[in-house]
């Protein structure tokens, strides 16, 4: 079994816990329910950076990252840096998130909130939207077209954007749909780890135009930024790069600072 395969049946188990506690209509009497979202698709097309700085304690790969940080703080940072967007790690076991962090985070800031987690269910697209996201995170690797079509249609009907990441050019083929916003190239192997930005690039002209295109994991510099942005990308998701410091704002306050010089 690989790690994304343990990750998705330990998801199920969670999710079925989640569901005999509070059911969807619960979810839907949330105050931010039917908060109108902040777009992170317009704010990627509209602003130079593209920056979606990202909250994450740990991950499988890198392990503990930054535990000692508060999530308000860290977005409160994050706005003031001027980011286009904030991604929010809700995985529990094997991130160290929780949904609560959306929450402090869309109680702290007016940023678009990216809810980054491993949705399989239309149960995490409501909760998403109970707890204060503007966009869901759908990730090609683990779901079917039909799966796709299904959650990216409901994110749509409760007025969340969709980012969906892809690995290859397989995955791509298989999601282009018009219920999607953005298509994010995911540049870490899932088999080994490894990142190279060189994925983003060699994918980009099979990403339709109609879709505002994503650089995940491994941007650690500008340079890496100014590289890719020839190759039509507009987003550029950066997680250990900020987290790693002991004030993840002030460090993206710098970096934007240096890439818009």
């Amino acid at each position: 079994m690989t790690i994304l395969e343990q990750i998705i049946a330990d998801k199920i188990e969670e999710i079925d816990l989640k569901k005999s506690i509070i059911p969807i209509h619960q979810l839907e009497q949330s105050v931010l329910f039917n908060r109108p979202k902040n777009s992170l698709k317009n704010r990627l097309m509209q602003r130079k950076s593209g920056i979606i700085a990202e909250h994450k304690r740990r991950s499988p790969s890198k392990a503990i990252i930054n535990q000692n940080l508060n999530v308000k703080d860290v977005a409160k940072g994050y706005e003031t840096a001027g980011v286009c967007g904030m991604s929010i790690l809700t995985d529990t076991k094997y991130f160290g998130g929780t949904i609560e962090d959306l929450m402090l985070a869309r109680a702290s800031c007016q940023l678009p909130l990216l809810r980054k987690d491993f949705i399989i269910d239309p149960y995490q697209i409501f909760e998403a939207k109970s707890y204060g996201a503007d966009v869901i995170l759908l990730i090609a690797a683990s779901l079917t077209r039909k799966e796709i079509k299904t959650l990216s249609v409901l994110a749509k009907q409760l007025d969340l954007e969709v980012l969906l990441e892809i690995h290859n050019e397989n995955e791509l083929n298989k999601a282009l749909m018009p219920s999607l916003d953005m298509i994010g190239v995911n540049n870490r192997n899932l088999k080994t780890f490894e990142v190279d930005i060189k994925h983003s690039k060699d994918l980009s002209t099979l990403i339709p135009d109609d879709f505002v295109k994503v650089s995940e994991s491994g941007i650690s510099s500008t340079e890496a930024i100014k590289s890719l942005q020839p190759f039509g990308f507009q987003g550029f998701l950066i997680g250990e790069t900020f987290m790693k410091t002991k004030k993840p704002g002030l460090s993206a306050a710098e970096f934007i600072k240096t890439l818009e010089a």
